[in-house]
């Protein structure tokens, strides 16, 4: 995202209509905007990538157990081959759970988000507007005074009162698009933390709501899947130990191609 700060971009010409102080002032304001414009669009990327990881990671996980289900050893265990299918019909359970995660987070998150960062366009025109009408303001304001030092002949007065007009039109502008920057801009930048926390509320109460389902379903699975196996009535320490020692046995095999 390219800077739209104008203060940025150059600096105040010698002599100007508003104080330094006030432009500075300004100033800081647009960068707090720029920058949370910046912090709320990854924000939203970040969001809809980590909805994206939270599906493929349970698709890969249903891939495994599809793959498990066609592979020979299922065909050759019927016992393996129902604890796979138990596996199986709990991820598929799950994946509900993880579509209603995800649709909560779609409407409660993301839509808030993106309609928040729909502002900062406005906001962008919106400084543009007074950055232009300021340079005008001071334009007209130089005419001005470049007129009042000149001999008042009828030409000149004329003149004059043009460039008096001129600057009114332009004083006008100027205050109204300033006016309306600096009372919104801080209001729109307090704001944010009202606007966002029913968003992080109820972010927080689905993914309590979908891991706390999720451990419960798990949990069952692996008690259904230890009555099931031979080994049902060892203990959680000795199950592990067991998966230990078939490990180190797998690590000890001595295999050779023959050349």
């Amino acid at each position: 995202m390219m800077s739209w700060n104008p203060f940025s971009r150059h600096s105040a010409p010698k002599k100007n209509v508003v104080s330094r102080s006030a432009e500075r002032e300004l100033e800081k304001e647009v960068k707090k905007a720029e920058r949370l414009e910046e912090t709320s669009r990854k924000l939203y990327k970040d969001t809809k990538r980590w909805m994206e990881s939270n599906q493929g990671m349970m698709g890969s996980e249903h891939k495994i157990t599809q793959n498990l289900l066609t592979s020979q050893l299922c065909q050759t265990e019927p016992q393996l081959c129902a604890q796979i299918a138990d596996w199986d019909h709990s991820l598929e359970k799950q994946e509900l759970y993880m579509k209603e995660l995800n649709t909560t987070v779609q409407k409660a998150v993301l839509e808030p988000m993106k309609k928040f960062n729909s502002i900062f366009p406005s906001i962008q025109t919106a400084v543009k507007k007074r950055e232009q009408s300021l340079q005008e303001y001071n334009r007209c304001q130089a005419r001005l005074e470049k007129h009042q030092g000149r001999e008042r002949t009828g030409q000149n007065v004329v003149k004059l009162d043009a460039s008096q007009k001129a600057l009114r039109n332009a004083r006008e502008d100027f205050e109204t698009q300033n006016s309306n920057l600096t009372e919104d801009l801080p209001k729109m930048i307090e704001g944010r933390v009202d606007y966002f926390q029913p968003s992080l509320e109820a972010l927080i109460k689905a993914q309590v709501a979908y891991n706390s389902e999720v451990y419960r379903m798990s949990t069952e699975l692996s008690d259904q899947l230890s009555s099931q196996s031979s080994s049902g009535t060892c203990t959680k320490e000795e199950r592990v130990n067991k998966i230990q020692q078939g490990l180190a046995n797998i690590k000890a095999l001595s295999i050779t191609l023959d050349e």
